[in-house]
């Protein structure tokens, strides 16, 4: 059950009681786990809280406001240098507004990010701020339900709740496969970690096979893993893949960490990078201005998306009005040393 934006309101008991068919006082039982009530009334009153997307309110009369100056900020990891660059750009803007930023991790879960929201939202916070589009049926539902600034950033590709800022993956992804068709590779192989729950990674992939398709060309290979980013993991998987497939002749990673490895095991042995094989990664991490041979990559803009999105939370939380806001942001390709010159 979802709401038009200039209708929504909180949640209250009534809602919950009367979508469950029992008093609100039996509702107030259920959800503080206190009293005498039936599993069969438990479970009723569970599900229909859990479809409305009702969070309990914990500071319910200790505060007038009904709001604390805090801004839920939930991203997938901490250990993926991107995000560090969007927290740090959230926390400057909101510095001298009075809010402050708080952190949930969701380990790219989507149940996870469901009980993370769940228990920030309970202390009714002034904005949220998450990324992704993607969201459990629950999540979506207690985001649509609440009545403060909503914004989902680092991906514009989907349908947003309230206010969306960032880059389209799967445009990133097309643009690096013309680029690398331009510089004439053709045996090309992607590298990929957190997949398929980094969803904007998989949207990426989705768009260079798009791009290497449009010149007819099919990705030859491809490595997966499912658990984090890391230079060990790229040195790795880059020699499993070139080991499975020695005729590549580039390697497209879904991210700089990986792509960082994958270059230090090709220069190790005595790969001509790049005119045996080509490189490149996504992201733009600082991390790559400590290499003399620079990885072909994308500035992803995770730091102005930070910026942004805090800026939009702080308006609204003033009094701003508008709601709904898409801003897109255009990532920028840095050949680097690691692809041909056209």
């Amino acid at each position: 059950m979802t709401r038009p934006h200039d209708l929504r309101r909180p949640l209250t008991l009534r809602d919950v009681s009367e979508a469950s068919g029992v008093s609100e006082m039996t509702v107030s039982r259920v959800l503080r786990n206190r009293g005498d009530v039936s599993d069969a009334t438990r479970e009723r009153v569970l599900k229909a809280a859990k479809t409305l997307g009702y969070v309990p309110n914990k500071i319910a009369g200790a505060l007038a406001s009904q709001r604390v100056n805090l801004v839920a900020v939930i991203i997938p990891s901490l250990s993926n240098l991107v995000f560090p660059k969007v927290l740090s750009n959230i926390s400057d803007e909101l510095e001298d507004t009075g809010l402050q930023p708080v952190v949930g991790v969701t380990n790219y879960s989507p149940e996870k990010e469901e009980q993370v929201l769940y228990e920030m939202l309970s202390w009714r916070p002034s904005g949220v701020i998450i990324a992704g589009l993607e969201h459990t049926d629950a999540a979506r539902a207690m985001l649509l339900n609440t009545d403060i600034p909503v914004v989902e950033i680092m991906d514009v590709d989907g349908e947003g709740i309230d206010s969306v800022v960032g880059i389209s993956h799967r445009r990133a992804g097309l643009h690096m496969a013309e680029a690398i068709i331009a510089a004439g590779y053709r045996q090309i192989g992607f590298i990929g970690t957190k997949m398929p729950e980094d969803h904007r990674a998989r949207k990426r992939l989705e768009g260079f096979k798009e791009g290497l398709a449009k010149a007819g060309i099919a990705l030859a290979d491809a490595e997966f893993y499912s658990g984090g980013s890391a230079l060990a993991k790229g040195r790795e998987m880059t020699e499993a893949l070139l080991k499975r497939n020695p005729n590549l002749d580039f390697i497209y990673y879904s991210n700089d960490m990986v792509g960082a490895g994958g270059l230090l095991y090709c220069r190790d042995h005595g790969l001509d990078v790049p005119n045996q094989i080509g490189l490149a990664g996504f992201n733009g991490l600082d991390l790559l201005d400590g290499f003399s041979q620079r990885l072909a990559t994308m500035d992803a803009c995770r730091g102005k998306i930070g910026r942004k999105a805090a800026q939009i939370v702080a308006e609204r939380s003033q009094g701003g009005q508008a709601t709904g806001e898409v801003i897109e942001m255009e990532p920028v390709l840095q050949l680097g040393d690691t692809i041909r010159k056209p």
